[in-house]
Parts: structure tokens; C-alpha cells; sequence
């Protein structure tokens, strides 16, 4: 293999969508241009933020075609190719890899969840027929069910298995993952309020919902403390934590796209069941977003 995945900020990136709701690829190739020029370390197609669980798999597709061939070999491109059956995830994996995907990001199943030894053949499944590196994702609250730190442990030996997103939000879970960390294994704060404590035990970068709106402040974050310089690398966390908070004040994506919008970059909506912030959230979030002078 010889793919590596990226240190620093991988934008969790939005999928845009047009007034009736059909993607935007026009604007999803301007948001990689935007991401490539404001110092974005990795862009990540299709994954929780991209609301792939309403899209269909011809949408998948075209946004991984569109992806990669606008990111042209510039910028890391990895897709979330996960799902709750094991094989429509090998069959995925296989096509995004066919078709010049640099990663993927695989959630542990959610609904029908899985024992112990399920997870490892869940994951080892595309890990034993791939060629480009794997990332376990860890969010329980989307999930019902964490992976376990000894599944995560075994799961690391995997030459194809090269990190791990944690979103669970609960520092002592990444502390029992952080002595597996080494070359060939990282960790990524899935959790924007968390990244300095997440570095500081020794992830190697976030994917970033905040790095939707400030790639080049969510990359400088990161790769200030990776460079040494942590009280810069905190500053910058505190300065933004009001906003992040405000990111989060609903479901994950709409604020972030209210926000987007309210920026004036034309995102478009959502699908149902995603719907319209509520408008004391919404003013919460312009507010903030004032303080931060975004707006």
C-alpha cells in the first residue's frame, strides 16, 4: 500500500444540495477549490455531515466521482463507504477504491449493532480486500453500540486498518485507545470542542464540522500543536468554542449549513427527516457566528 492517511484537519465536507433538492456538483467542486486553497489537509465525502443516509447510490457515486476528479491528486479524498450490511460495504469499498478513492471511513453497524466477533468480521471483511487505507468510526450516539477498545485493538494490527475516528466524545475511551497509536495506527478527534485534548494524548488531527466554515483556522489549530506550538493551538480552540457549541445545537448537519448560508456560499437544504433550524436556535447560531466575525 502505498497510501498514507493525512495528519491535520479533514473537513467532514457538506453535500450541497439545489432548491428541489437534487445535488449541487457544481457547488460541491467549488467547496473542494474553497478547502484546497484555505489549507484543508483532507476532505471527507459522504460521511455523517454529507448526509449520505438520504442520498441514493447513484448519488454516492457521482459525488465520489465529482470529488475526486476535481481534487485531481491535490488533496486527500476519503469517503464514507459505510453501512449496517457488512457486504454492501465490502461492494462500495471496492467501487470507491476502484475509483481512485486515497480512504475510507467505515461506522460499526448501527440497528442491527454486532457481538464481538461480528465487529472484527464486519470490518475485516473490506480490510482483507482493499488496498487503501481503512478508518474505523466510533460515534455511539448514531450508532447504539461502541466499539470496543480490545476489538479496536486487534482491528489495529490490520495493515489496512490505519486509524480510527473517535466521536464518542468520551476522553476516557480515547485515553484506552491512545496506547495502540503509533505510525501505522492513528486517532482523530471526531469531537471539534475536544481537538486539543484529543492531540494532546496523541491524535494526529480531527474531522472537522467546524472546518466547513473555517478550514484554514481548524487546520492551523491542529497543525500549531502537531508543530509544538500549544498555547497557540489552544487559543484558537477557546476562541471558537462558543461556536463550535452553537454547531451542535441541533443535528449535525443543519447548522452547519445554516451557517454555511448565512455566509452566503449557497448550500442549499436538507432532506427529510432533516428540516429548517428552529429560529431561536438560528439566531444562536448568527450570533455567535457574529462574535467569531463570520458575519
Amino acid at each position: 500500500m502505498t497510501k498514507k492517511l493525512p495528519d491535520g484537519s479533514i473537513v467532514a465536507l457538506i453535500t450541497p444540495f439545489h432548491r428541489d433538492g437534487s445535488v449541487n456538483y457544481d457547488k460541491l467542486r467549488e467547496l473542494i477549490e474553497w478547502h484546497i486553497a484555505n489549507k484543508t489537509d483532507g476532505i471527507l465525502v459522504l460521511g455523517t455531515t454529507g448526509e449520505s443516509s438520504t442520498m441514493t447510490h447513484r448519488e454516492d457515486d457521482e459525488v465520489v466521482r465529482v470529488a475526486i476528479e476535481q481534487a485531481d491528486g491535490r488533496i486527500p479524498i476519503i469517503i464514507g463507504a459505510g453501512s449496517n450490511d457488512s457486504h454492501t460495504q465490502l461492494e462500495k469499498s471496492l467501487k470507491y477504491e476502484r475509483m481512485g478513492a486515497d480512504g475510507l471511513l467505515l461506522i460499526s453497524p448501527y440497528y442491527n449493532k454486532a457481538n464481538r466477533q461480528g465487529l472484527i468480521e464486519h470490518f475485516k471483511l473490506c480490510a482483507d480486500q482493499v488496498n487503501i487505507p481503512i478508518i474505523l468510526y466510533n460515534i455511539p450516539g448514531r450508532t447504539g453500540m461502541s466499539i470496543p477498545v480490545d476489538v479496536v485493538e486487534e482491528l489495529s494490527k490490520h495493515p489496512n486498518i490505519q486509524g480510527i475516528k473517535e466521536a464518542s466524545g468520551n476522553l476516557s475511551y480515547a485515553m484506552n485507545i491512545a496506547p495502540l497509536l503509533n505510525e501505522n495506527f492513528k486517532m482523530y478527534s471526531g469531537n471539534d470542542d475536544i481537538i486539543v485534548p484529543m492531540l494532546s494524548i496523541g491524535a494526529s488531527g480531527v474531522i472537522s464540522v467546524l472546518a466547513d466554515i473555517l478550514p484554514e483556522e481548524t487546520h492551523d489549530l491542529v497543525c500549531s500543536y502537531l508543530d509544538g506550538d500549544v498555547n497557540r493551538s489552544r487559543e484558537i480552540q477557546l476562541k471558537y468554542l462558543d461556536l463550535i457549541h452553537k454547531l451542535f445545537i441541533e443535528v449535525n448537519p443543519i447548522p452547519v449549513k445554516e451557517a454555511m448560508n448565512l455566509m452566503g456560499m449557497n448550500v442549499g437544504g436538507y432532506r427529510l427527516p432533516l428540516y429548517p433550524m428552529d429560529p431561536k436556535n438560528k439566531e444562536a447560531l448568527e450570533s455567535s457566528m457574529k462574535k467569531a466575525g463570520l458575519l
